[in-house]
């Protein structure tokens, strides 16, 4: 089934506090720096239409979340989202969350990292195109605080299996922990639109937080 395209935010919010682009960031970057309270922040790469960031964002006030997505509509759906809740604790970003964790943010700069359902890329040719990859694991361990946490999710369990075996290699993390799956309260009460859509198709999903260690 081909992937619909994101609705578009309203024309009349204004996203220009809650969207950025990563070519605009500073070299290297405290991602403090971009919300106004300095606040411990958390990343999640691959936001997607921006649920988990929503949704962190006004349940947790003690903490900043930055987001970053590869698609534009997506990013600007997301930062809508973001705008018209007048979040100021959550900021978006357009771009390749790769990059961001490598080339732009400043080491010990976060309390956490979440990769939600990423794309497995099947085909043989395309695994090199995989977020959770062995250079990926390493900046994340590099960016976030001794004792913060990556937080993955997917429903693809040869995908899964594969990243804690790569994460164990490093030697940069401890062993995994399970997460539990929460009981939704509504129809929105999960943690990624795509958790929603595999759990009511009744399949499984694999998840775990790795901690960094000092």
């Amino acid at each position: 089934m081909p992937r619909r395209p994101p609705k578009k935010p309203d024309p009349a919010v204004d996203l220009s506090t809650h969207l950025l682009a990563v070519a605009a960031l500073p070299t290297p970057c405290d991602p403090r720096s971009l919300f106004p309270a300095p606040l411990p922040v958390e990343l999640e790469v691959g936001s997607g239409k921006g649920l988990f960031l929503a949704t962190a964002a006004a349940t947790r006030p003690d903490r900043n979340f930055l987001g970053i997505e590869i698609a534009a509509g997506y990013a600007r759906l997301a930062a809508g989202k973001l705008a018209a809740a007048a979040a100021t604790n959550a900021r978006m970003i357009h771009g390749d969350g790769t990059a961001l964790v490598r080339d732009v943010l400043q080491a010990a700069c976060l309390e956490a990292v979440h990769v939600y359902f990423p794309d497995p890329w099947w085909k043989a040719r395309h695994r090199k195109r995989r977020v959770l990859s062995d250079a990926f694991l390493r900046q994340v361990a590099r960016v976030v605080v001794p004792g913060g946490r990556l937080h993955v999710w997917t429903d693809v369990e040869e995908y899964f299996n594969e990243t804690l075996e790569l994460a164990a290699a490093t030697g940069l993390y401890a062993a995994p922990v399970a997460e539990a799956a929460k009981e939704p309260e509504h129809d929105l009460d999960y943690r990624t639109h795509f958790e929603r859509r595999t759990r009511l198709a009744g399949e499984p999903v694999w998840r775990a937080a790795l901690g960094v260690l000092g």
